[in-house]
């Protein structure tokens, strides 16, 4: 009977409920294993114990990145992590963009601003600033250029806490095509899903967002499934990948860019698609016995 943990966060007013979690809780013990929802900063987890640990819903991370990627590298040694302790590293800072886009992958053309830089924004064009650590929107929002001087107050912000903001052209195709997050599990196509805008003008970047608005299934185009594999293709190390969560939106000729490459805590929503519960279970079954 493999002992499978499932790594979660402590329930917090500023984090979303993860409801995959009980499910997939059952249908690994029904399967015969013997599986756990484990916080990933429980002092008393003994990872060791483990056959495997599968981050989840670790959606506080982003708060504290530098003790969760730590968290990361002890638990990888002391059992399997999925995703690797490597890929934890790489994908916990949005550079990975740069990476991405070095390798020809194409992604949403994103600049960066660190600590000590000159904020420097544009002036024609609406645009997005967001730190290269966060998730569900956090500290994210939408700029017209007459808005710079708010801007510049979230960058300077972000600087005083030792966040380096990254800025981002807006995609106006999100707000006619949406965005497209194609799961992968186990190697494979799992089921994708398609949500509406997550920015709406003039929204504080400090107050709290729907992250997946409008959610429903979606059926990927062949262009946003070849888009998907490259980037899943230009992944340092990306052998012990077992979940990834591309999410994709349309550039101004229409065809399709990464927004994000999720490696480390992507909702599943498995709610959305119950049907997927038993490839997921096999693929993480598979991930313990290996």
């Amino acid at each position: 009977m493999p002992r499978i943990a499932l790594v979660t966060c402590r329930p917090q007013p500023e984090v979303g409920v993860d409801r995959d979690l009980p499910v997939l809780v059952r249908s690994l013990r029904q399967a015969g294993a013997d599986a756990s929802a484990v916080e990933w900063d429980d002092a008393g987890a003994d990872w060791a114990s483990f056959d495997l640990a599968v981050i989840r819903s670790t959606w506080d991370y982003s708060w504290r990145s530098a003790e969760f990627t730590a968290w990361a590298e002890a638990c990888g040694k002391a059992t399997r992590l999925a995703n690797p302790a490597d890929v934890v590293r790489w994908n916990t800072d949005k550079r990975y963009l740069g990476d991405l886009a070095a390798a020809g992958v194409p992604v949403v053309p994103t600049r960066y601003l660190a600590p000590g830089e000159a904020v420097a924004l544009p002036g024609d064009h609406e645009y997005v600033v967001k730190p290269t650590s966060g998730a569900g929107a956090r500290f994210a929002a939408r700029y017209t250029p007459d808005r710079h001087a708010t801007a510049v107050r979230q960058v300077e912000r972000m600087h005083a806490e030792g966040f380096t903001a990254m800025v981002q052209p807006y995609m106006r195709g999100i707000d006619t095509a949406g965005e497209r997050a194609l799961q992968f599990f186990g190697g494979r196509l799992l089921h994708a899903s398609r949500k509406g805008a997550v920015l709406a003008p003039g929204t504080p970047y400090d107050e709290r967002k729907a992250a997946h608005p409008g959610l429903e299934p979606w059926q990927p185009t062949d262009a946003e499934l070849a888009v998907a594999r490259r980037a899943l293709a230009a992944v340092p190390e990306n052998t012990g990948l077992l979940y990834a969560r591309v999410d994709l939106v349309d550039g101004d000729d229409g065809r399709p860019r990464v927004m994000e490459l999720e490696l480390v805590e992507p909702n599943l929503f498995l709610f959305l698609h119950p049907g997927s519960v038993p490839a997921v279970t096999e693929a993480i079954l598979a991930a313990a016995a290996r």
